[in-house]
């Protein structure tokens, strides 16, 4: 993959020589540089289009200060500078602040290919290239998940090289960090989004200049130096989503969470991933995990679908090992959701999905609304 031209038009946006910068990439996986135009935002340096996995896509966009801020911060956490790997498409904004680190660090990343997709055998080419001494990537779970089934010894020779893997882009499972552990990798998970430059807590704890603090509600609000200026052409929407307080300027995100007493934040999930379904309140979350812990389930996405006797119905699509077979578990549907019932209750999901795996955006992020869909499709408002 020829980063050159991403990383010369990202470097005169960060020196106030260029205009801001939105990557994507082509259908063969090459960066694609548009150079965007940001009236009334000063020092804009990079606009990054949300993921488009909960609605329409919004133009974040980000300014100097603000990248820096979480350059340095991810350097002070990660304890030290190095060479990156680049493992993640372009056009999200943990694929955009692997360049910009690495800009900002005066060291040369090296990108994966990605043209035939992610693959373990493709990252631990990638990663063999890597010359500096101390190195870093950015993954999301399902990455790691994949480099961790029946790993080479090669595949595992590569991860334990890195000095710190940043995981990020949806919820790691207990499992997953406890294999990672177990096989000797150094991994950090981030929470953050576009409207933060990407990950700004670590760990469950703030990045140096973050501020983390919950709303009435319960929602996260984060805060501090990475906040993005706001959304290209949408200043209804910016002034919806950022407020300032005492002094302090604040992103307020759907996502519910709890703070222990030295300040760990616990995300519990998306505000809006609570279904109200016969006048009960469930968390989608919750009957995730508890579909997970079944046999032969290796990953479920929990929804809420239109329903004319229960208002909303809980409905699951659930990866299942062999979903074709009843070797791990039943074989349909209405099987497992018969098999949950028995379990869960009134928790249950009424209409489930058996497929081989979730589908899934081109970030590694679980396409909601593709899944959302197919789910009211089969529960046809019943």
């Amino acid at each position: 993959m020829n980063i050159e031209p991403a990383l010369k038009a990202l470097a005169a946006a960060l020196h106030g020589e260029g205009p801001a910068v939105e990557l994507s990439a082509d259908l063969n996986g090459e960066p694609v540089v548009r150079l965007v135009e940001t009236p009334g935002i000063d020092d804009a340096a990079v606009v990054v289009r949300t993921s488009g996995s909960t609605g329409t896509p919004k133009a974040t966009v980000l300014p100097v200060d603000a990248l820096a801020a979480s350059s340095m911060a991810t350097a002070f956490a990660l304890k030290g500078e190095g060479q990156w790997l680049l493992a993640l498409p372009l056009q999200y904004v943990a694929g955009v602040q692997v360049l910009v680190r690495s800009l900002f660090a005066g060291t040369r990343p090296w990108a994966m290919d990605l043209s035939n997709g992610f693959t373990a055998d493709g990252f631990t080419a990638a990663a063999l290239e890597l010359t500096d001494k101390i190195r870093f990537t950015s993954l999301v779970p399902a990455q790691l998940q994949r480099l961790l089934e029946e790993p080479s010894a090669d595949t595992l020779a590569v991860l334990r090289r890195f000095n710190g893997i940043l995981l990020g882009g949806g919820p790691a499972s207990a499992e997953l960090l406890a294999s990672a552990r177990d096989a000797g990798i150094r991994v950090t998970t981030t929470y953050g989004a576009a409207e933060t430059c990407g990950g700004c807590v670590y760990d469950g704890f703030p990045l140096e200049g973050v501020a983390v603090r919950l709303s009435e509600d319960g929602r996260i609000h984060l805060g501090g130096a990475t906040l993005a200026s706001g959304y290209l052409d949408a200043q209804d929407l910016t002034e919806e989503t950022f407020a300032e307080d005492d002094g302090v300027r604040w992103y307020r995100t759907n996502d519910l969470g709890v703070l222990d007493p030295d300040g760990r934040l616990t995300v519990l999930g998306r505000a809006d991933d609570v279904i109200i379904t016969g006048g009960v309140k469930v968390s989608a979350a919750h009957v995730q995990a508890e579909l997970e812990k079944s046999d032969g389930v290796t990953a479920a996405f929990v929804a809420g679908v239109e329903s004319a006797n229960w208002g909303q119905a809980v409905a699951a699509y659930v990866a299942v090992d062999g979903a074709s077979s009843s070797d791990s578990g039943p074989s349909d549907g209405a099987a497992w959701a018969e098999q949950w019932h028995r379990t869960l209750g009134l928790l249950a999901p009424k209409t489930v999905l058996p497929a081989d795996e979730l589908i899934m955006l081109p970030n590694g992020k679980p396409d909601r609304l593709a899944m959302i869909e197919r789910l009211s499709a089969l529960h046809q408002g019943k």
